[in-house]
């Protein structure tokens, strides 16, 4: 699920902001920001997986998302007075659903799904991204899109039914396809976060809109860290805790702050669908690290990837 000079904030709006036209050709730019957010993202499923040998799900999200709010919290207080505030309510439901929330249904995940397979699983961004701007957003909904959609479905249950889970490959040793259900909520957020950040924060940093969505999120996730979950104790007694701590702090700086930052910026910069194609090479990223982990690929795993792959070609490329 990690430049240019910054434009001035706009401030205090007369009328709803909405996004421009699409770009009619994609700058190199964005193209060199769609490869660098896939290597990012890519690595993060298996950074989730080391978290998780120590820490649970719910100790994991919190953690991830409490350390990328500090770490974009001066550039969250610089830009506070300068966005208007009536996009505060799109800052919070962005970064609930498009941040919050999957950072934890991606963990409970991977509690019983092999790092790789969430990695392909993760594809589905572009199917929702196309679903939810259309119900939405005003996007083109044509024939040929829905049977993309289609086929993205097909590739998720062939993955969930026949791929397997990952098993031994998992931090808790044990496997359920079915928790591949968690990503497909995730993804269906991430769905909606893209066209709300493409069309309703044109013309801001996208640093500012990273970096006051964490700020909204951050401090109760923090809180709960702290007080509801045993997760400073496990720091100070578990053998391994700060390792683990690590690779969690690793995916919070590099996948959630950083890559949001860039990912908002590539939004901002092309179309949502183009955005959410980094997909199209997250999974063989993530795949590549699972198996230097030991993890399973069988051609089932083979052939749900490609099913769910061409269906994100068809729906950036319908008409």
């Amino acid at each position: 699920m990690p430049t240019a000079p910054t434009p001035a904030v706009a401030t205090a709006p007369t009328a709803p902001v909405v996004a421009p036209p699409p770009p009619h050709r994609t700058p190199a730019s964005a193209w060199v920001l769609l490869l660098i957010l896939a290597s990012i993202w890519g690595t993060s499923f298996i950074l989730m997986k080391k978290g998780l040998v120590v820490f649970s799900a719910l100790e994991l999200g919190a953690t991830r998302v409490s350390v990328a709010a500090l770490l974009l919290l001066p550039f969250a207080l610089k830009h506070l007075n300068k966005v208007d505030r009536s996009h505060f309510k799109w800052l919070i439901l962005s970064g609930v659903v498009g941040t919050l929330v999957p950072a934890f249904l991606f963990a409970y995940a991977e509690t019983q799904l092999a790092s790789g397979l969430a990695g392909v699983l993760n594809a589905l961004t572009a199917v929702f991204t196309l679903v939810v701007g259309a119900l939405f957003f005003g996007q083109q909904l044509t024939g040929l899109r829905v049977a993309g959609i289609a086929l993205g479905l097909v590739g998720t249950v062939v993955l969930m039914l026949l791929g397997g889970s990952g098993g031994d490959a998992t931090p808790t040793g044990e496997g359920n396809a079915w928790y591949g259900l968690y990503i497909v909520l995730a993804t269906l957020g991430y769905g909606v976060s893209v066209n709300v950040i493409k069309h309703r924060f044109h013309g801001i940093p996208s640093v500012a809109v990273t970096g006051l969505l964490l700020l909204f999120i951050g401090g109760p996730a923090l809180a709960f860290l702290l007080v509801g979950t045993e997760f400073v104790h496990k720091l100070a007694t578990v053998p391994g805790a700060w390792t683990a701590f690590g690779y969690i702090a690793l995916l919070a700086t590099m996948s959630t702050a950083v890559a949001m930052v860039l990912f908002n910026k590539l939004i901002q910069s092309s179309t949502a669908l183009f955005a959410a194609s980094n997909t199209y090479l997250v999974p063989v990223v993530a795949l590549g690290w699972g198996l230097l982990d030991g993890e399973s690929f069988n051609l089932w795993h083979l052939l749900g990837m490609g099913i769910i792959l061409l269906s994100v070609f068809i729906i950036n490329r319908a008409r």
